[in-house]
């Protein structure tokens, strides 16, 4: 295997770990409050609405839209780092 294909190859690994946490972020976010955390969450109100409500319907789209920031942020580092930053 070639320089060149072994940074490729670490690229791609170091990119799939940070979809696969990003991605994990937003499911414990998404799932974890939106479900499986509603009934405690319900306890604290945000603009009038109970969080756990408040999660399942804006809270994890949100997370998600910083997670979409967050992973541009990692790949810019990323691209640097391997010098397919052009």
């Amino acid at each position: 295997m070639s320089k060149k294909q072994k940074k490729a190859s670490a690229y791609w690994k170091e990119n799939v770990r940070y979809l696969f946490i990003l991605l994990l972020i937003w499911f414990a976010v998404s799932f974890g409050a939106g479900v499986l955390f509603k009934e405690s969450l319900d306890a604290i109100k945000i603009g009038g609405f109970k969080l756990g409500f408040w999660f399942a319907q804006q809270g994890s789209i949100y997370v998600f839209v910083i997670l979409i920031f967050v992973y541009v942020r990692l790949m810019n580092k990323l691209d640097k780092k391997y010098g397919y930053d052009e």
